[in-house]
């Protein structure tokens, strides 16, 4: 444990007028220093943004059927480098949870989840809602004059790279010019989670007891949010704590898309939405490669690094094209009336 991150955790506490000797249990988290009590979570900035200030903002907007934990206290920079102190749920994270679940526990934790989701993408956005959007996982924008500008930046970036197959940067680029008017209009006056993984959701055996981290809620299309946990389902390996990883399975997760859907209809009925959701899979992709190039030649890499994703979701044979039912398509074949679950 680091002893500067758990001087900060307890100097938060001593700022809220909490008991700074309480016991504190170091739990994992990739964005965060993050540390529980038997009654609090301290969750401490490991970066100068204003991820936490946003959240704690926004949290007394959200309705009581987000299910979003209480905060207790926050304090700390306006630029970032703060805590936020909530309290402790109920429950374990459902991630963990899910590979003892019952059939009939993952069915009632989904049909729960869909709920809190209409809920939440029916709150309107607060007007004093900090920005963020140059720093969210996906590389789109609702204020430039396409929300693609961003990606198609990033892309000609990519092309400085030299173990990023060009040809397929060229092939990427094509799909994001010929679809992109998919997602207008791509501005929202409601909110999304932008963080939807089953390890931001806590589950008690019975009930989910709350969905975390609204560090990336923003306004956007409801489907951003499904954008997320598809991904999560078909690689949920890659999105968990390295101590279960190996019990993260997608064969587990297969029925949960079609679960949603039966209790969250309208979030697969957008026009157009397998283009759409191949542009957020590409947006987060792209993402990815930049913030960590690749240092070796393409077939060097894992099956599952964002390079190989990235010549699925142009080859056709993405997690996307099972669920709608495709067969590989060249690129440009998807029609207007093509969506997920066919």
């Amino acid at each position: 444990m680091s002893s500067f991150a758990l001087a900060r955790a307890r100097r938060a506490l001593q700022t809220a007028r909490l008991d700074v000797d309480m016991v504190l249990e170091r739990a994992s988290s990739v964005t965060n220093d993050v540390f529980l009590s038997d009654e609090y979570v301290i969750r401490v900035n490991r970066r100068l943004d204003p991820r936490l200030a946003r959240e704690a903002a926004l949290a007394p907007h959200l309705p009581p059927e987000v299910r979003c934990p209480p905060i207790v206290a926050y304090g700390g920079g306006p630029h970032g480098a703060d805590w936020l102190i909530v309290e402790r749920v109920p429950g374990i994270v459902l991630a963990r949870a899910w590979p003892t679940m019952t059939d009939d526990q993952r069915r009632e934790a989904i049909r729960q989840q869909a709920g809190i989701l209409r809920a939440l993408h029916t709150t309107p956005v607060p007007d004093d809602l900090i920005e963020i959007e140059a720093t969210v996982p996906q590389l789109l924008s609702s204020r430039t004059f396409y929300p693609v500008m961003p990606l198609l930046v990033a892309l000609d970036r990519l092309r400085l790279e030299a173990h990023v197959d060009h040809d397929l940067v060229d092939r990427v680029e094509q799909i994001v010019v010929e679809t992109a008017d998919s997602l207008v209009p791509f501005d929202s006056a409601t909110l999304i989670h932008g963080d939807l993984t089953f390890e931001n959701v806590m589950w008690d055996g019975e009930q989910i007891t709350a969905l975390l981290d609204f560090e990336w809620a923003r306004p956007g299309p409801a489907d951003l949010d499904l954008d997320v946990l598809l991904r999560f389902c078909a690689h949920p390996y890659l999105h968990v704590a390295p101590d279960y990883e190996h019990l993260a399975r997608p064969e587990t997760y297969e029925s949960v898309p079609w679960w949603l859907a039966e209790d969250y209809p309208a979030l697969f009925q957008f026009p157009r939405q397998l283009e759409r959701m191949r542009l957020y899979s590409i947006a987060f992709d792209v993402r990815d490669l930049l913030l960590t190039p690749p240092d070796r030649p393409p077939r060097e890499l894992s099956p599952d690094h964002a390079h190989h994703r990235l010549r699925r979701a142009v080859d056709g044979t993405s997690y996307l094209n099972a669920l709608a039912g495709d067969e590989p398509a060249p690129v440009g074949v998807v029609t207007a009336d093509d969506h997920l679950l066919d």
